[in-house]
């Protein structure tokens, strides 16, 4: 339990955020859950609702004049505040729900500092906005992004905005893809950090613009920070303001990577387009 944020800088709040929100999950793993009913087959559970509240507790503590957009309680001050924390309390609720320990906290500031937390391995990847590390047992190591596993985790959760140009489902069946990478799916954004750690080659899911997602913006921060390749499924820089961001997440360890997996889904698109 965090018993004092005085003094923390951004970065110490982002991981003080994360961890609470952590022992927050893993303290009720395994208990009966009550679910809570978003629609269209979603939902959250008391466990996403107690982390969201222990990090909110740690934020508010911290800096009390910040604003907060969290997954389960949504805005928290206004949308447009210079300092503007986004918050994913648990993410894979699927997997937690059916007792899969495959899921992670996320905690960004806005243009800052970021946490992504594994509740059940005690790692916390995070970013100062210029390096990227990972704590575990009390020691900090740099991560280092590698494609040298060949693992692609493919997000196959619905919405698919981009179909039928591009359907994740169709890259995993590419001759190319076959030949040279390993499909994993993960279903939550742990598997972000696990790009800039060197567990994963490359990350791939359709959407829209997330670099300001509660899921994603923890990840993306923490990948670019590494030195991944971070771009849209369609190669268009993500985050962009002029309305022209890339669409979805296609990130990869190196350019290598990136630039063969990004042929394979326009190879994809193209064939179903025409």
């Amino acid at each position: 339990m965090i018993t004092s944020t005085a003094g923390l800088d951004d970065v110490g709040v982002a991981i003080a955020a994360a961890r609470a929100g952590a022992e927050a999950v893993r303290a009720r793993y395994g208990q009966r859950l009550t679910r809570i009913d978003k629609g269209a087959g979603d939902f959250a559970t008391d466990a996403d609702v107690a982390a969201e509240q222990a990090i909110l507790d740690v934020i508010r503590a911290a800096r009390p004049d910040d604003a907060v957009h969290g997954e389960e309680g949504g805005q928290r001050g206004a949308a447009d505040a210079g300092r503007q924390w986004w918050v994913d309390p648990l993410c894979g609720t699927l997997n937690y729900a059916v007792g899969s320990m495959l899921v992670a906290v996320n905690v960004a500031l806005r243009d800052g500092p970021a946490a992504v937390a594994d509740p059940f391995s005690g790692e916390v990847f995070f970013t100062d906005g210029a390096t990227a590390r990972v704590r575990r047992d009390g020691s900090d190591t740099r991560l280092t992004p590698t494609a040298a596993n060949r693992l692609v985790d493919v997000n196959l959760d619905p919405p698919f905005p981009s179909a039928p140009g591009f359907r994740a489902v169709d890259l995993l069946a590419h001759p190319g893809f076959v030949a040279r990478f390993r499909p994993r799916v993960v279903s939550t954004t742990l598997a972000l950090a696990w790009v800039a750690a060197g567990k994963r080659a490359a990350y791939v899911t359709d959407g829209g613009d997330l670099t300001e997602s509660v899921h994603f913006a923890a990840g993306i921060a923490l990948c670019r920070a590494a030195g991944c390749v971070v771009t849209g499924v369609d190669g268009a820089p993500v985050g962009q303001t002029d309305g022209q961001s890339g669409r979805g997440l296609l990130v990869a360890a190196d350019a290598g990577t990136h630039a063969l997996l990004l042929s394979m889904i326009r190879a994809e698109a193209s064939a179903t387009t025409s």
